[in-house]
């Protein structure tokens, strides 16, 4: 039986309203007072009920009874209000049976997002963005019904506003249209919005409790939402015999003065400080009936308070703009925030780290709780991962978007793989999903096929589709490896490639997923949800008339996902937890730490509504854009009730400069700057840095002389004497850098496939100048070359082909005959094997022969072959004479390169390295440079310093390995 106090009233029907103060934890304290005052009799509590804003709030207070009870306890019915923002219905408790046949059930969210999309797809969006104006549409539908302003408003609302911008009036028109036709719509299909749902069964359930008081107690408890069929109920509650309402952070707005209070409005003409933490609390009691001195304080404290001293100077420093200076004439005990302390971190991976530290070291007192509370999803997932290094699983209670888990992540792969037409990036990272390819043995197996797979993709993109990996995997020899994958992903060449209804792009998508990944897919958590969304949009008829096209599936379906939220179950660490803003409304820990304090997180940026002007949602008497700040300074202020609270922000993000949070510049205006966490800042800086900072050296390896490679390429001549490190990693590591997937045509791959036309024009066409513009526009023509590629680069090439067909007749003409092409050879010099492939070689009218090497970039400068560089020709040439190229074998009588680069305004030009003293002079220059260098890298000690001649060593294929940051300029 309830203790007479505490549903005591100044006279019978009167309202009964109490408040839990800021500085309280709220959720704690409703408990402990609820069994203070009732008793620990089971069947007491079990008979009463508390009205919660959302499901949310229901497994918060849970927890705060099952702490203050210390034992067994029977619970009151717990039963949320429903939440429209959360998508949330109105609890079960609620939803009375007799009522159902007099009000429709609601249309599902989703169902309801895929008929308005139908209606906006008639206007001549594309279907992803008619998914995503429908979310918009449906915010501004609700917020009308929420507070029940009838659509016949809008045109006077239009009319009674003057100079509305040309594109308003056209959304607000299509907005018109809409909502006429929106009722139709339901009542073919006998249902009705939730919004509206709720708002009926509120004020049914109103007028019911009015008339029939329930049996036991009734409390409303945490409810904020000034919506008036919420306000109906709560001014029903608040006057049953056994009734009160309790609200979150008001105690202290009692001693607020009259003038500060009232200036909250709203009133006639302005809608008053929505910003302000207390305004909607002010609409909301407004709308009770309950003036504000008739609010009382709650009768317990519960745990996890601050001092009132600080609640005050929080109410101090959240005062409305036109009333703060009266900071000045504050006392300095009523401005002093003991017990909140701040920390400024350079970036928000420090910001995380510093978080985390906090974070651990706060559980270290034996009972300690600690929780962050940020809006910043990125921020949370950081300092997840920062705690788990001490093994820590925090369980961030706001879930993570589907989109982001496993499942939905392998969703999108699929997706994208296949609208792609299985370009290398999208698929590669579909064979790589951890979903895919089986588990234990087989996945291995997988895995090792896929590697194979990723290097050989490196690289330009291959041609499009199955057939063009086929081609291009036999060329690469990872037939083999390719045939394990093929048949999985053979499914998605055309899955995905045209246009079709929305519930068949689920149904494609659901059977390409189960032969990829089974039943692994569909498991868990995320799993369900993913399958659950599959299904539902299979299963809706509106679905059916929704059409997609290929280019519209992958942010069409990122979209759906992004909106649903998974939670991981309950198992995280009991003392530690990561909140969102709305888990943290009702509950505090020891340590509250409040991050991402920086404007445009906390608060957020208003949302903008894109079908309603700011002008016609005054008119309407709807929220204003900035209502959610002043919510979001609410929860800030009860979150600073917590005993000790540590706020953080990072100076910049990873473009700019951040600016601080309004908020966090009140609390530092007002207190004149507050306690800085010096500490936790300097730890931050140097948990993870050495001790003692030792610069590299330049590094200058020598491995013994057995070790050293006795056989070189002639290319490799310019990168041992110039960069000896590089040449160390490449011919005795033998580390070779990998191209990047689906690279670019860079100017290397384009050299090769110039290479590779000229040594067919060879061997196939003997060197005909008619048949060589051919074989080049056949290259251009292929079908791995993309088209902007062939645009820019297939007129310049085939001026250079005609240069060079030009060239060759009148080499021709003066009896010169090319009589090798693309050749290997080597031979011994200078006591080490040489080798190389050469370009062509062509006999001279006097037996000599020519040595011919094409360049697609500029020849080599003079300067370079006079100081020992650019010698490749003279070195070829040393092979030839020893007989290296079969039967061609000789003197060399001339040295050439044939540039395709532009000089003197034209394209294609001849350069000799042989210069005023001949080729003999040449090749003895070239075997002087090689010896040397021979001697003392290869046949010598000599170490293999890094970039011993930085001006011939322009690749960087190797810096990172030589850490060339940390000696480079210093040595």
């Amino acid at each position: 039986m309830a203790k007479p106090g505490l549903f005591h009233r100044r006279h019978p029907g009167a309202p009964l309203v109490y408040s839990i103060a800021a500085h309280r934890s709220f959720a704690d304290a409703l408990a402990t007072g609820l069994i203070t005052n009732i008793g620990r009799d089971p069947l007491a509590l079990a008979k009463g009920r508390i009205l919660l804003p959302n499901n949310r709030a229901i497994r918060t207070v849970t927890e705060a009874f099952v702490r203050a009870s210390a034992g067994g306890l029977v619970l009151p019915r717990l039963i949320a209000i429903g939440d429209p923002d959360l998508g949330e219905r109105i609890g079960g408790a609620l939803d009375p049976i007799e009522l159902v046949e007099e009000i429709p059930p609601a249309i599902e969210p989703l169902g309801r997002q895929l008929l308005l999309a139908s209606l906006l797809r008639s206007e001549g969006e594309s279907a992803a963005e008619a998914m995503r104006l429908a979310v918009e549409l449906a915010r501004t539908m609700d917020a009308l019904a929420v507070e029940e302003i009838p659509a016949s408003r809008l045109a006077e609302a239009v009319a009674e506003t003057p100079d509305l911008a040309d594109h308003w009036l056209r959304s607000i028109e299509r907005f018109r249209v809409v909502i006429e036709r929106w009722p139709v719509l339901l009542d073919e299909r006998g249902v009705i919005d939730l919004a509206d749902r709720r708002s009926l069964l509120l004020r049914a359930l109103a007028k019911g409790w009015t008339d029939k008081p329930p049996e036991g107690f009734t409390l409303a408890a945490g409810v904020t939402t000034s919506a008036p069929a919420i306000a109906s109920l709560l001014s029903a509650v608040s006057r049953l015999g056994q009734g009160a309402v309790i609200l979150p952070a008001m105690a202290e707005q009692i001693e607020m003065p009259d003038e500060e209070w009232e200036a909250l409005g709203p009133d006639e003409d302005e809608r008053g400080e929505e910003v302000h933490p207390q305004y909607h609390l002010k609409r909301l009691l407004d709308r009770i009936g309950v003036a504000r001195e008739e609010v009382l304080p709650w009768p317990a404290r519960g745990r996890a308070s601050s001092s009132a001293a600080r609640g005050r100077a929080v109410i101090n420093a959240m005062v409305a703009p036109r009333f703060s200076d009266k900071w000045t004439q504050l006392e300095a005990p009523e401005r002093r925030l003991t017990g909140i302390r701040v920390a400024e971190l350079p970036d928000p991976a420090s910001e995380a780290q510093a978080i985390a530290i906090a974070l651990r070291e706060a559980i270290e007192v034996p009972g300690n709780t600690a929780a962050l509370v940020t809006p910043d999803r990125t921020l949370a997932a950081r300092v997840s991962a920062h705690l788990q290094r001490w093994g820590i699983e925090a369980d961030d209670s706001a879930g993570q978007p589907l989109s982001t888990t496993p499942a939905g992540t392998l969703l999108l792969a699929v997706v994208a793989a296949a609208v792609e037409n299985l370009a290398p990036v999208p698929l590669l990272a579909l064979l790589k999903h951890p979903l895919v390819g089986g588990d234990s043995d087989e996945r291995f197996a997988w895995l090792e096929a896929v590697r194979a797979l990723d290097l050989a993709l490196r690289g330009p993109r291959p041609r499009a589709g199955l057939i063009g990996l086929d081609e291009h995997f036999a060329q690469k020899k990872v037939g083999r490896e390719w045939q394990i994958v093929r048949k999985q992903v053979a499914p998605l060449s055309d899955a995905l490639a045209t246009a079709m209804s929305l519930a068949q792009f689920a149904g494609t998508l659901r059977g390409v997923i189960g032969a990829l990944a089974g039943n692994a897919a569909w498991r868990g958590p995320d799993g369900r949800h993913a399958a659950e969304l599959l299904a539902e949009l299979e299963q809706s008829l509106d679905a059916l008339a929704i059409t997609v096209a290929p280019d519209d599936m992958l942010p069409l379906l990122r979209g759906l996902m992004d909106a649903i939220p998974v939670r991981r179950p309950y198992g995280g660490h009991p003392r530690i937890s990561i909140w969102g803003l709305i888990e943290a409304r009702l509950q505090k820990a020891d340590l509250m730490i409040l991050g991402g304090m920086n404007e445009g997180v906390w608060p957020s940026l208003p949302s903008p509504d894109p079908w309603l002007a700011p002008q016609i949602r005054r008119q309407l008497s709807l929220p204003g854009l900035e209502y959610r700040t002043g919510l979001a300074a609410h929860d800030f202020m009860s979150a600073l009730g917590a005993p000790r609270v540590l706020l953080t922000r990072a100076r910049r993000d990873s473009r700019s400069p951040t600016v601080a949070s309004r908020l966090w510049l009140r609390l530092q205006a007002m207190t004149g700057g507050m306690t800085r966490d010096q500490r936790l800042e300097r730890l931050t800086a140097t948990l993870d840095a050495s001790a003692t900072v030792e610069p590299v050296a330049r590094p200058a390896p020598r491995p013994p002389v057995d070790a050293r490679p006795k056989k070189i390429a002639v290319t490799d001549l310019d990168r041992l004497k110039a960069d000896p490190f590089a040449f160390y990693a490449k011919a005795i590591l033998r580390l070779r850098p990998e191209e990047a997937v689906d690279a670019e045509h860079h100017a290397a791959w384009k050299g090769t496939a110039v290479h590779q036309v000229l040594e067919a024009w060879f061997k196939q066409d003997g060197c005909d100048p008619a048949k060589l513009a051919a074989r080049a526009e056949a290259m251009v023509a292929d079908e791995a070359i993309h088209p902007m590629l062939r645009a820019l680069w297939a007129p310049r090439l085939r001026e250079a082909i005609d240069w060079i067909a030009g060239e060759s007749v009148k080499d021709l003409e003066s009896g010169r005959v090319p009589i090798v092409a693309e050749e290997f050879g080597e031979a011994e010099v200078a006591g080490v094997t040489l080798y190389g492939k050469i370009d062509r070689v062509d006999r001279l009218p006097d037996g000599k022969l020519a040595i011919v090497d094409y360049k697609t970039g500029q020849a080599p400068r003079p300067k370079a072959v006079a100081e020992g560089f650019a010698l490749q020709l003279g070195l070829l040439s040393l092979i030839a004479r020893d007989g290296g190229f079969g039967d061609i074998k000789g003197e060399a009588g001339a040295h050439e390169y044939w540039s395709l680069a532009k000089k003197n305004g034209r394209i294609g030009y001849r350069w000799s390295p042989d210069g005023d003293e001949g080729s003999e002079a040449f090749v003895a220059h070239a075997y002087v440079h090689f010896a040397e260098a021979a001697q003392k890298w290869l046949l010598g000690d000599e170490p293999f310093q890094a970039k011993l001649n930085p001006a011939y060593a322009p690749y960087e294929d190797y810096d990172q390995l030589m850490r060339l940051e940390e000696w480079y300029g210093r040595d």
